[in-house]
């Protein structure tokens, strides 16, 4: 008998078809809905492998359900989604998609800086909308990237990607970490900070950190009372790791000059966000690695780690 593998949501069929011929394969049907959670506990408690998404929540209840679970891999870089100490418990493997995703992710950063700093979105916006009705000597004016100071926290792959690009804008870049990156350092110029000396100094803070708990809620209000009033705040980790009412504040009291986001604490963020109502604040819906060639090549690693399981073969980016 084929063993059984569920996917959580309908993806390219060229993904797919290469595990249809030895494994029963099914798959939930919609591509912009998330597998219900009872249909997930359901496909769960017969499958051998879940193919699962960030949006996702394996949790001691699914792995409790899924007794023939060998492993689930995750199409994402994090996988906070996921209860890795009852995955251990259950000798379930866990996998997800580091390494792929990093230039696109910098790029999506790099643009999402100048999509805020230049104001972009307002400006594309206005025009569609017949609001651009003459050229004004200070309409638009945005801030320069250009030998702006960078303060990137979380100097990992993406971090050190972004900070690689800001070279090229003759950027200084400051980082924190929890650990310093000392060849990075000497290869690149880059220069470890401590929190408050980033936020303060700083033109723009991009947040780049994994979600952790350390990491969930350490921006809040009084980080954001420390940066300039001319500074952009960018986050492209994840959304718990601010206090969205806190940037709210800041961004409506003008303490700080705008932000570009392209996480929320809850995702779909619901339209009266009270963030969505300002207008220095641009937005986007999570699409860091949205490239066809990034996202084919997550769901490669996604089903080779399931293909090396399910064969009795060690996998990559084995996070269990």
């Amino acid at each position: 008998m084929k063993k059984r593998i569920y996917i959580t949501r309908r993806l390219p069929e060229e993904a797919v078809a290469p595990l249809r011929e030895h494994y029963d394969v099914h798959m939930w049907e919609h591509e912009g809905q998330s597998v219900p959670r009872d249909v997930l506990l359901e496909e769960a408690s017969s499958a051998h492998a879940l193919w699962t998404m960030l949006s996702d929540t394996i949790d001691r209840e699914v792995f409790e359900r899924a007794t023939n679970l060998e492993v689930v891999s995750n199409l994402a870089v994090g996988y906070n989604n996921i209860d890795l100490n009852a995955a251990k418990e259950k000798g379930v493997i866990v996998t997800n998609t580091p390494d792929v995703l990093t230039e696109t992710t910098a790029d999506l950063t790099f643009g999402l800086m100048m999509m805020t700093a230049r104001r972009l979105g307002e400006a594309e916006r206005d025009l569609r909308a017949g609001e651009w009705k003459s050229w004004l000597p200070m309409g638009y004016v945005g801030m320069d990237l250009y030998q702006a100071k960078l303060g990137i926290i979380g100097m990992g792959r993406i971090g050190e990607a972004v900070a690689r690009r800001a070279r090229g804008f003759d950027m200084d870049v400051l980082y924190h970490n929890r650990t310093r990156r000392h060849e990075s350092e000497s290869m690149y110029g880059f220069t470890y900070a401590d929190l408050d000396e980033l936020l303060t100094q700083s033109d723009f803070v991009v947040v780049l950190a994994p979600l952790t708990d350390e990491t969930r809620g350490m921006l809040g209000a009084e980080e954001f009372a420390k940066m300039k009033e001319t500074s952009i705040f960018i986050n492209v980790a994840r959304g718990e790791i601010i206090d969205e009412q806190a940037l709210y504040e800041a961004l409506k009291s003008k303490k700080i000059w705008g932000a570009g986001l392209d996480v929320f604490t809850k995702e779909p963020v619901d339209l009266d966000h009270p963030l969505l109502t300002l207008p220095n604040v641009t937005t986007l819906p999570h699409i860091g690695s949205a490239s066809i060639r990034t996202r084919l090549a997550m769901m490669a690693l996604n089903r080779d780690a399931i293909v090396n399981v399910l064969e009795g073969k060690e996998p990559k980016n084995r996070l269990t």
